[in-house]
């Protein structure tokens, strides 16, 4: 976390109104967006001239959060992002450990010489990447540490109902509406806060996850009927999908969110993955309940890293070939997997 003579240096920089960058990383969830936009209504209130952006589209049910449509999406506006960059005084870097999980503006922030300022929750942050970092594992979502900042820079009163609807989908998405990552009461403390400003909690939850369309919810029935393979013998269980099956379903960005999850609602399965071919490469989304360490599985075995029960990871493997990886791993791994949490 911060030493105290940076949380002065920070404030100074804060109250001094100039251009400022919000970047998160690519692939953007529901932390990264809400916690982006929640800077850029804080800041924006505080006299700067804010620009968020991020490499590639966002999913369409967080387009609901307060001035969302203001995010330049590099893959789309390429030029206007780099000129907003170069632009910049002051960029904060928000949900992402590694200016490499940046994708596609990676080389842009890498050269640029303005400060840089991390607010993550990610294991091991690369610290040599930024000049100050608000950083800690021990919270819920970054959004919740975007709060403490806020509070840390003294402008508690300046969250508004666009700043909480901003942290609320932060928090609910990446606890899972709180059913993981939330043992802590201070995250509830921070939701009661943010429900003082008349946030509709009830109808922020069906913006978020009662948006399926048809092709989303037939996905997800395949994936779950034809895509699951269970490895009982080692606890866990698998959904893959190929290019062919999100061509099927006339795939959307945030369509596969949230499918990983399904296989753990299965008795003694504690391990659950989704493997999703893209154009370029396989992506891996792991899970797990209890004291297996996602995170630590996914640096050893696929270049991957995240939290102790969520993670990710890439190969450049076929889908068949990353299966038998896979396999072989959590063979390797199976003692550690076999465990009840009663």
């Amino acid at each position: 976390m911060l030493e105290t003579s940076q949380q002065a240096e920070l404030k100074e920089l804060v109250n001094t109104p100039c251009n400022i960058v919000l970047v998160t990383h690519t692939n953007p969830d529901g932390d990264a967006i809400g916690s982006a936009m929640a800077m850029y209504h804080y800041l924006k209130k505080k006299g700067h001239r804010v620009t968020p952006m991020v490499s590639n589209r966002f999913p369409d049910f967080l387009s609901w959060l307060p001035d969302s449509d203001q995010m330049i999406i590099h893959e789309q506006q390429p030029k206007l992002l780099k000129a907003a960059l170069l632009a910049a005084d002051l960029v904060f870097c928000l949900d992402f450990n590694d200016l490499s999980r940046t994708g596609s503006i990676y080389d842009l922030l890498k050269v640029s010489d303005k400060p840089r300022i991390l607010i993550d929750h990610h294991l091991d942050p690369v610290v040599e990447d930024f000049d100050y970092v608000f950083s800690t594992t021990n919270t819920s979502s970054t959004g919740e540490l975007v709060f403490d900042f806020i509070n840390l820079m003294g402008d508690a009163t300046l969250i508004d109902k666009n700043i909480a609807s901003c942290l609320y989908a932060c928090i609910v998405t990446d606890t899972g509406s709180f059913s993981f990552a939330c043992n802590n009461g201070k995250t509830f403390s921070v939701v009661a806060e943010l429900i003082k400003q008349d946030i509709d909690v009830e109808h922020i939850h069906r913006l978020i996850y009662d948006t399926f369309s048809e092709n989303r919810l037939r996905l997800l029935g395949h994936a779950i009927s034809e895509r699951m393979i269970v490895w009982a013998e080692h606890h866990t269980a698998i959904i893959y999908l190929n290019k062919e099956d999100l061509r099927h379903y006339n795939y959307q960005v945030g369509d596969t969110e949230g499918i990983v999850n399904y296989p753990l609602s299965m008795k003694k399965i504690n391990m659950a993955v989704l493997i999703t071919e893209k154009d370029k490469k396989v992506r891996l989304s792991f899970r797990s309940k209890g004291s297996f360490s996602v995170n630590l599985f996914a640096r050893k075995h696929f270049n991957g890293g995240g939290h102790r029960n969520a993670a990710g990871g890439n190969t450049s493997l076929s889908i068949e070939q990353t299966i038998s990886k896979l396999k072989e791993a959590v063979a390797s791994s199976s003692h550690e997997l076999n465990y009840s949490e009663s």
